[in-house]
């Protein structure tokens, strides 16, 4: 973990209440492990006093350049959409346990589920397993046409399925609607799953895949305090028994975890 203060390179609004910016530094060249996140100051004041985490959805170690894709929602991602090019962004990363991408082998098939601001961090996965070999299916979930975005990136990986709840663009209904036979998204049909997105789309996809043994891996969308696992506001339980009940923090032990470790209530 390492903190820094980057140059805004671009910021631009490219769906419904969606902003991809772009920040260049030496930080950025640091960030290599995709799922993890960094923690964003927005702002110059003490108002937003909290930092706010922003997945990585994208970064250049050669020219030094990280991307982030952040819904505005409130104060401080408000504030963040009103940055400009040149402006220092004051930023704490990479944080956090991120998507295991070692040991995977060239021509197995990895199925990619991401649901609206849980989509960003599965680019610079989707790109990464690549690289192995590995081919590669992505399903993304919106609630309309105009919330869609990178689409077209993934597509350049592999297969893309797009789902709206409204059927404005791709398949009606949610994500887990289409991982059945006739897409050809049968559990027979991939063999590692990653997923980022709303509880109940991730639930949904443990409670279908972790019975049945499947490898898979879900990051877990928190609010979050301190974002290094000092103020416990993150905290999620563990799904084994025993006396006692324990826990995991999602920003230091996660957000990334294997299916079934935590429960997903």
């Amino acid at each position: 973990m390492d903190k820094g203060v980057l140059s805004v390179v671009s910021n631009e609004q490219i769906a419904e209440r969606i902003f991809r910016m772009e920040v260049e530094g030496e930080l950025a060249g640091r960030m290599t492990r995709p799922g993890q996140f960094v923690h964003v100051k927005c702002g110059a004041g003490i108002d937003p006093l909290l930092r706010r985490p922003i997945s990585i959805c994208n970064v250049d170690t050669d020219k030094k350049r990280l991307t982030m894709i952040y819904r505005v929602e409130g104060h401080g991602t408000r504030v963040l959409s009103e940055y400009v090019p040149g402006q220092p962004l004051d930023i704490l990363g990479p944080l956090g346990e991120g998507f295991p991408v070692e040991g995977r082998q060239a021509g197995e098939h990895a199925l990619l589920v991401g649901g609206g601001i849980g989509v960003p961090p599965l680019y610079y996965l989707g790109k990464q397993l690549k690289q192995c070999g590995v081919r590669i299916t992505s399903v993304i979930g919106f609630g309309t046409a105009s919330q869609v975005f990178l689409e077209r990136e993934l597509a350049e990986l592999g297969d893309v399925h797009v789902v709206t709840i409204d059927g404005t663009a791709g398949v009606q209904g949610l994500v887990t609607d289409v991982l059945t036979g006739e897409y050809g998204l049968g559990m027979s049909d991939w063999d590692v799953l990653y997923s980022c997105g709303p509880l109940p789309m991730l639930r949904a996809l443990q409670d279908k895949y972790q019975p049945a043994g499947k490898e898979g891996y879900i990051s877990l969308e928190q609010r979050m305090g301190c974002g290094v696992g000092a103020c416990l506001a993150c905290v999620c339980p563990v799904q084994e028994k025993g006396e006692g009940r324990k826990y995991r923090k999602i920003c230091s032990d996660g957000p990334v975890f294997p299916l079934g470790e935590v429960r997903l209530s």
